[in-house]
């Protein structure tokens, strides 16, 4: 949309909504804008992988078992024992 197609369009509201309008836009000029138009934004996924990089490897409770359920079972096998201890 370009600023004629704008301007186009805010002539067709009433004398009241053009003034609400303008006022708007000029308070609109106190507030900086969310993102610089020169420094393109990030894509959440390279993010999330820079993100990832700065974690590290993360370890694991028994990496031997593969089935994500027996290891989940495990766990709760596990966390279960420790609170009948304490």
């Amino acid at each position: 949309m370009t600023i004629t197609d704008i301007l186009d369009q805010a002539k067709s509201l009433s004398p009241k909504e053009r003034k609400e309008l303008a006022l708007l836009l000029i308070d609109s000029l106190d507030t900086p804008p969310e993102t610089k138009p020169d420094e393109p934004q990030k894509h959440w996924g390279k993010n999330l992988l820079h993100l990832l990089d700065e974690l590290g490897p993360i370890e694991l409770d028994h990496p031997e078992i593969e089935d994500s359920v027996e290891w989940v079972k495990q766990i709760r096998k596990e966390q279960h024992q420790k609170r009948l201890a304490d």
